[in-house]
């Protein structure tokens, strides 16, 4: 049982430190570990599935005592055999679709963490046809930034039950909708920006002694306000429409959003299209509890004739909406440094948002006044024809059609 115990331990510390090892360490690290354990090079090759050749070679570089920098000899670049990753070049990709279903952590951080262990992940990933050992499990995903962790070590707040099932349930019908060309959006409301001559985090290249002067106190300007971006996000086109608004963040101001975004860009890239998902945090203008949220949903499945189905991410996951970490983090990179001194440098800033992966952004100002504290009668809440999901309707739902409605 002993002997059992130490392989646990030893696969355990490979797993963690694998992916920060070169080969000269990882040799010499696996030697150290022989010396030690109760089962000597055999634990360490079980454990690990390093060749006793290289174990046996790190063992006996530490027993002679001699300089690392003398006697360890690193193989020269290009030497050994192809990392499995560039073998198989779908296999990172299937990796990450496995995970991101049920991924937690902040997706903008570095830190993300999965809750399936290795060889779970090595037993899916088989399944697809991508044989892998447990341990390259966790040595690829160390090199994209997960660590294993377990959820009691955690402090993550307040959790729903439903979560991760939620979370599931929402992959599922993207790819759903997706596979029948349908078209899926994410949406939020980025944080509200002062605009003016106000100091703007971060820097950018100006000439040397140059920098662009700002106010030095951070007062709202009440005849310019603020700008308020409200995101598109379509996942399928990696795309986007932003609406800068200049009034308040209402479900009429981003149902207006949406609106636009279907009117210039969503009617031309899906032109056959008769059902939309949309996948929107618990809270704020799109919030789950909003009636007036679901009766502007109505008046646009009306207009458009779309079968409009709306998913929530659970409450306190709003870093889970895909738009915060494949738009907002491009905008907020793209201004920093810059006052935002008027409306119009908002609308151009998030217009020229471009990255290395494809992503377009249009931008628009909205001039509309949206008045807070609207109520929506009972009468017209029973007018919605919306249909819930078995599955939590308070959070999945498809507002169809009225019909009376010609679309």
């Amino acid at each position: 049982m002993e002997g059992m115990a130490d392989e646990a331990e030893i696969r355990r510390k490979y797993e963690a430190l694998s992916a920060v090892m070169d080969e000269r360490m990882r040799r010499l690290w696996a030697g150290a570990e022989a010396e030690h354990s109760v089962g000597g090079i055999a634990a360490v090759e079980r454990a690990t599935g390093m060749s006793r050749t290289t174990i046996r070679a790190g063992r006996d570089e530490l027993r002679e005592g001699a300089s690392v920098e003398e006697v360890v000899r690193v193989r020269r670049p290009g030497g050994g055999r192809t990392p499995l990753e560039e073998q198989n070049p779908e296999l990172v990709t299937a990796l990450e679709s496995l995970v991101d279903p049920v991924t937690r952590g902040d997706p903008e951080s570095a830190l993300r963490w999965t809750a399936k262990s290795t060889r779970k992940l090595a037993e899916e990933l088989a399944a697809q046809g991508h044989e892998v050992s447990p341990q390259k499990v966790g040595q690829l995903l160390h090199a994209s930034g997960y660590s294993l962790q377990a959820t009691h070590k955690t402090i993550e707040g307040a959790s729903h039950p439903d979560r991760n099932a939620q979370f599931e349930f929402i992959n599922d019908r993207v790819e759903a909708l997706q596979a029948r060309g349908g078209p899926v959006i994410s949406v939020d409301t980025k944080k509200k920006e002062l605009v003016g001559a106000y100091k703007n985090g971060g820097g950018e290249w100006q000439p040397s002694g140059e920098p662009v002067p700002v106010l030095v106190h951070d007062f709202i300007d009440e005849k310019v306000g603020k700008a308020i971006p409200y995101g598109v996000y379509d996942l399928g086109q990696n795309s986007a429409w932003v609406s800068v608004g200049l009034d308040h963040d209402t479900p009429e101001f981003a149902v207006e959003s949406i609106s636009r975004w279907w009117k210039y860009m969503g009617k031309k890239t899906y032109p056959e299209a008769t059902e939309l998902l949309i996948t929107a945090d618990a809270g704020g203008s799109n919030g789950y509890r909003s009636r007036l949220w679901k009766a502007e949903l109505q008046r646009f499945a009306d207009r458009t004739g779309l079968a409009v189905s709306v998913s929530h991410f659970p409450p306190g996951t709003s870093k889970w909406n895909k738009i915060e970490h494949r738009l907002f983090c491009h905008i907020t990179e793209n201004w920093r440094g810059r006052p935002l001194v008027d409306h119009e440098t908002v609308v151009q800033l998030i217009g020229s948002v471009r990255t290395s992966k494809g992503l377009t952004v249009r931008a628009k100002l909205d001039t509309g006044t949206y008045p807070t504290g609207i109520e929506v009668p009972n009468s017209e809440m029973e007018g919605i024809n919306i249909v819930r999901d078995r599955f939590h309707g308070d959070w999945n739902y498809t507002i169809m059609p009225s019909k009376n409605c010609n679309g």
